[in-house]
């Protein structure tokens, strides 16, 4: 679940994300709450208009929000109000530290390799287009359903006919204040756990300190 807010084109308004739209998006509006579904019915999400009567608006950050238990419990009170069957739940991080089991050339490609990682207990096919991906690295993965820094949504999709199920992360990606300049993905140390929840000040202070290079 992606939740969002854009102050500026959107005022008063949260967007919540639940799955990728694949084609002409079909809207319900009640009371305040819009319900989106994709061309084949599955609800895709919902925008919650005049949301500060809900929950406190001027408070929350302008991009991606990080709902509490409060304000979720508030935003089905209201889905529930409206008249809508469907219940918010909190999901699996989607930002996560994971190992690189395989690397290998994409068959279509000279810079593009094909990897298969590992983020605690499941394993993703992802294209990676960074110089300095390899086998045995522990990386930071943006797995479908994650709302990056920029704003870019991480759906599965394909590069140069190949399945890709999420991103491999550079610094810079991940908006780390002391990310390099220079193009890679950001390889952690070995200690950390798989599958755990990607930590920005960690990394950035292990950045900082020069214990992790890029």
């Amino acid at each position: 679940m992606i939740t969002s807010i854009n102050k500026e084109a959107y005022p008063n308004t949260l967007i919540v994300i639940l799955g990728q739209d694949n084609g002409r998006s079909e809207f319900e509006e009640k009371d305040d709450v819009t319900r989106v579904k994709d061309k084949d019915g599955n609800v895709i999400g919902f925008n919650f208009f005049n949301v500060d009567k809900l929950i406190d608006y001027d408070k929350l950050p302008n991009g991606k929000v990080e709902l509490n238990d409060d304000e979720l419990a508030a935003l089905n009170k209201k889905l529930a109000e409206a008249g809508f069957d469907e219940k918010l739940a909190y999901g699996k991080p989607t930002l996560v530290y994971g190992y690189v089991k395989t690397c290998e050339k994409h068959p279509d490609s000279d810079h593009l390799h094909v990897t298969t990682v590992d983020v605690g207990g499941e394993e993703y096919q992802i294209v990676c287009g960074a110089p300095n991906i390899a086998q045995g690295q522990k990386v930071v993965v943006a797995l479908p359903g994650t709302l990056m820094p920029n704003g870019a949504q991480i759906w599965p999709g394909e590069l140069r006919g190949v399945d890709s199920y999420g991103m491999i992360c550079s610094a810079r990606e991940l908006g780390l204040p002391h990310a390099p300049q220079k193009r890679g993905i950001m390889v952690v140390p070995d200690d950390f756990q798989v599958g755990a929840a990607f930590e920005p000040t960690k990394c950035d202070e292990l950045i900082a300190s020069g214990k992790i290079t890029l």
